[in-house]
């Protein structure tokens, strides 16, 4: 699962990494607390052109009436998203990444406690997680693919999001054909650095700041 993360890297790094256009309405950067919701940097590919768009954090299906008409749709699970009818046309037609320079995971604390742990790549690089999109009125949405816990996020969370690696990205933007199924995985041991607590003041989606991935006591 990823309910919140980071984006450190400035627009202009992303676009390079990825080799897309950027766009003019990127969301600024660094931010230490994106939140479902909020606008985020969309890396999609069409025509042989990788784009850098901006796009809200939330997929909306067709037949929503309005933004909050029904439950808000942040995840897809790799086990329904090819069969669900919010998400099948989606992943087949519209694969796409979602750059992070990390992301947080919670545990369960004492009386129900959450406990706030960060994830990031173990080579410093920005994660490049698997996403779908959605045109929904003239507004463009996104959702990121989880799946089950590979050995480097089950001690905190029976779910992570889908890490693509850098050779994987041709496919899952659908520039070298079919079969971007396979890609949907755990990321493999090594890819993440050990994850450490953070503060709780992350909690809350009105936080911001560097002092949120600051390293805290277990």
């Amino acid at each position: 699962m990823c309910g919140r993360f980071t984006i450190t890297h400035p627009n202009e790094a992303l676009a390079a990494l990825f080799d897309a256009v950027p766009g003019n309405d990127l969301p600024v950067a660094p931010n230490f607390n994106v939140c479902p919701t909020n606008s985020v940097a969309v890396v999609t590919s069409a025509g042989g052109q990788r784009r850098l768009r901006a796009m809200r954090w939330g997929f909306i299906p067709t037949w929503y009436k309005a933004p909050n008409d029904g439950p808000l749709i942040i995840n897809a699970r790799a086990d329904t998203v090819a069969t669900k009818p919010a998400f099948r046309a989606a992943i087949r037609e519209r694969r796409c990444i979602v750059p992070a320079s990390g992301f947080y995971e919670w545990s369960e604390g004492d009386k129900g406690a959450r406990l706030p742990w960060y994830f990031t790549r173990a080579d410093g690089q920005p994660m490049a997680l698997a996403g779908i999109w959605q045109r929904w009125g003239e507004m463009d949405t996104v959702a990121i693919v989880s799946t089950e816990a590979g050995p480097g996020m089950a001690q905190v969370h029976h779910r992570e999001p889908v890490v693509l690696e850098r050779t994987d990205w041709p496919l899952w933007l659908g520039e070298a054909g079919h079969g971007a199924a396979v890609l949907i995985q755990a990321s493999a041991e090594g890819v993440m650095a050990p994850p450490f607590r953070v503060g709780v003041a992350v909690n809350s989606n009105r936080a911001s700041g560097p002092e949120l991935i600051r390293p805290v006591a277990a």
